[in-house]
């Protein structure tokens, strides 16, 4: 199976419509995914039009430059940058005389590769059946046509058994939703205990490959060093599917989740969007955002936008956001740097995390207090709440109870304002 994908050669078709600004960068894309799936790309062909060619989506002319191209390169495959519809497969097919695959393909398949645990498989399945779906239906006419057009006995056979496998697919969706379910409300009620928990969460999000995980694991052998913890960190697309959570304990005793998801890519499915909807509540309800941006792309700008937009579309607009500017050791940018809102940094040589963490720290525990409290001796389970749970900065040893200086969260400051001796902020 390995040695058969390695033969995959591929010629890239891409239309530019209404003259696209992203239209380079999205057919490069295109390249790295089709690498991605181990198919060696051949050839690539663009065509500027002002409408879809609705029967094969590109012009009659570029069709035969694409025939002429799979001949001189000896191609078998024909992968286009959007979505197809049903017939336009088939027609291409027909004419082509090869198999034709579009972006959302591509894009299914690699996810269907990387995707480890139950929930990302599911995931992943059901959206490669709703793509199948109507292209499935879309087939009835063909079928019909190969039957002959000597009565309908044939063609009622292949109806029949199209629709049983119509069927099939819709049943498979039905089931693999029960199950998606299931784990979702398990997720759910895993999140709502961490809620309890009173830990304040941030979410790392940005386009594929910028370097999510990395940042992950540096802070982790930063803050919680223990190397199954770590998360898989690969320079490839979509290296991460599953959403990880880790506790990232600081020295003061103030701690906060850290989660990994799902990177963004251009023209990124609507049926993996929904799919992998459960997965994106996690950053929905986290309190802070680090928006991770691959600092040395060139299309840097354009990649922030991208997930932008895709965080926009699965509802996500109101977070608060840092930018971690990752991968700025390979620009001139003097590193660390904080400007504002971003944080020029290099997560694989570990410089800028201290920074990047400052950033953090300074959004997410803004409702801590400043103070001093006297705790009498018989209160004695009291200092050690406070010494697991807050800042303790001084201890001393009053005739009326035990002074503590400490740092501590508003909602314990008022619970035990009866205490307090002096509010220092």
């Amino acid at each position: 199976m390995e040695q058969q994908q390695l033969e995959q050669k591929a010629i890239l078709v891409g239309v530019n419509l209404n003259h696209q600004e992203d239209f380079e960068y999205s057919m490069e894309e295109l390249a790295n995914l089709a690498e991605a799936c181990d198919i060696e790309v051949v050839g690539t062909l663009a065509q500027n039009l002002l409408k879809i060619n609705t029967s094969h989506y590109i012009g009659t002319g570029k069709l035969t430059e694409v025939r002429a191209l799979l001949e001189a390169h000896e191609g078998n495959l024909v992968i286009f940058n959007d979505e197809l519809s049903p017939s336009q497969i088939r027609n291409l097919e027909a004419d082509l005389d090869c198999k034709v695959i579009d972006r959302t393909v591509l894009i299914l398949d690699i996810f269907a590769q990387r995707a480890k645990t139950r929930e990302a498989q599911l995931q992943v399945e059901v959206a490669q059946l709703k793509y199948m779906l109507p292209r499935l239906v879309g087939l009835r006419e063909s079928l019909g046509r190969q039957s002959g057009g000597v009565g309908t006995k044939n063609r009622g056979a292949g109806e029949t058994r199209l629709e049983l496998d119509r069927r099939r697919i819709e049943e498979k969706i039905t089931a693999l939703s029960k199950e998606l379910e299931l784990l979702v409300a398990h997720r759910q009620t895993q999140r709502k205990q961490r809620k309890k928990n009173e830990l304040p969460v941030v979410s790392l999000v940005g386009y594929t490959n910028a370097g999510k995980s990395t940042i992950m694991n540096a802070l982790m052998e930063l803050y919680n060093p223990s190397p199954e913890k770590l998360v898989l960190e690969k320079d490839m697309l979509f290296a991460t599917l599953e959403t990880s959570v880790r506790s990232i304990p600081l020295q003061d005793n103030k701690a906060f989740l850290l989660t990994d998801t799902v990177g963004f890519v251009s023209k990124l499915p609507h049926h993996l969007i929904k799919a992998f909807r459960s997965t994106l509540e996690e950053v929905a309800e986290a309190d802070l955002l680090i928006h991770v941006v691959d600092y040395s792309n060139p299309e840097y700008e354009r990649l922030i936008e991208i997930t932008n937009r895709t965080l926009k579309e699965i509802g996500i607009t109101d977070i608060p956001t840092v930018y971690a500017y990752n991968k700025s050791d390979l620009t001139d940018q003097a590193i660390p740097e904080v400007r504002g809102d971003i944080v020029y940094m290099a997560a694989k040589p570990r410089i800028g995390l201290q920074e990047l963490v400052s950033e953090i720290r300074s959004r997410i525990f803004k409702d801590y207090v400043q103070c001093q409290m006297m705790i009498p001796y018989d209160q004695g389970a009291l200092v050690s709440y406070f010494n697991e749970h807050a800042n303790v900065l001084e201890t001393s040893y009053e005739p009326e109870g035990t002074k503590l200086s400490l740092e501590c969260k508003l909602s314990d400051y008022g619970k035990y304002k009866e205490y307090v001796i002096e509010a220092l902020k």
